[in-house]
This record gives C-alpha cells, sequence and structure tokens, in this order.
C-alpha cells in the first residue's frame, strides 16, 4: 500500500510539508498525488473520530443484520443502492455468513432507531429479515481508542503482550 495514503488514513489532517518530508518528495510532489488520489476516487473523503457523548449530544448506535432476497441480473447492488440513501445509515457492507447485508445507523435515540427499522427498512420488498444490535459503549472507533486512559498503541504483528 502506498505510504502517502497509510500516513492519511492516521492524521488527515497532517500539513503536506510534514506529508511530503515523511514521503521524501517535495510538497508540490505530494500535493500532485494528493490531488490524483482524490480525483481517481481512492481518497473518498476526509472526517474526524467524535465522541458524541463528550460532545453532549445524544447519540445512539446500532448495528443490523439483513437478510435480503438479491435481484435477477443485480444481486444485491439495487437493494444495498436503496438502503445507503436513508441518511441513518453511516456504513452498509455485503457480507458473508448468516445475514446478506451489515450496516450501522445513528439515532437520537433507541425509540428512534427502532422506529426506522420497523417503519423504513423492515417493510422495503427484498428485506426477509432484520437482527438489531445497539452499541453500549465505544472502546475504538475508526482505528482510534475511545476510552480515557486507552492510548492507541498497537501490538506489533505477531506479538502478543499478555
Amino acid at each position: 500500500m502506498d505510504m502517502m495514503l497509510k500516513l492519511l488514513e492516521k492524521n488527515a489532517r497532517m500539513p503536506m510539508e510534514e506529508l511530503a518530508a515523511g514521503l521524501g518528495i517535495s510538497v508540490q510532489e505530494a500535493a500532485r498525488r494528493m490531488d490524483d488520489y482524490q480525483r481517481q476516487g481512492v481518497i473518498r473523503g476526509y472526517r474526524a473520530v467524535i465522541d458524541w457523548e463528550k460532545a453532549g449530544r445524544e447519540y445512539v448506535t446500532a448495528l443490523i443484520e439483513l437478510r435480503v432476497s438479491p435481484q435477477k441480473n443485480s444481486g444485491f447492488d439495487d437493494v444495498a443502492r436503496e438502503i445507503l440513501r436513508f441518511p441513518e445509515v453511516d456504513n452498509l457492507y455485503l457480507m458473508s455468513g448468516g445475514f446478506d447485508l451489515g450496516l450501522t445507523v445513528h439515532g437520537k435515540s433507541f425509540q428512534e432507531i427502532a422506529y426506522f427499522v420497523s417503519e423504513r427498512l423492515a417493510p422495503m420488498d427484498n428485506v426477509l429479515s432484520t437482527a438489531t444490535h445497539f452499541v453500549l459503549r465505544r472502546y475504538k472507533d475508526a482505528g482510534i481508542a475511545c476510552v480515557d486512559g486507552c492510548a492507541d498503541e498497537r501490538l506489533e504483528p505477531g506479538r502478543d503482550e499478555r
């Protein structure tokens, strides 16, 4: 994997000068490569990982598993395209195992998410069943520790600290 992408994945706000120095290239070359990645769709966006609880915002997340009936000629793609348009949906994945699609959704309350599942998601023509799991506490999100006192110190591959 390109080192530039790895650096940006860890810190999308890294100053261009620091990024270029870390890669051993000019600032102009780093900017050109970043523009190319954005134009090609390799870089899809930039975001901050927010601790909404500390920010004082009511925020509930749920993981939802769906069994769906695939469509002739498009498989799961058309169903996925319809689901990804819901603003509550943060992530949507085609999965292996007992369910076909996995998604994460957010809302202001458990009731809001329950309403979304029962009134908007479950009644869709191709949705056969749902299983909803509410997130009770975040320990790590997007590779970042979300619990005070827990630094993001990853184990080296192949090394187990016990």
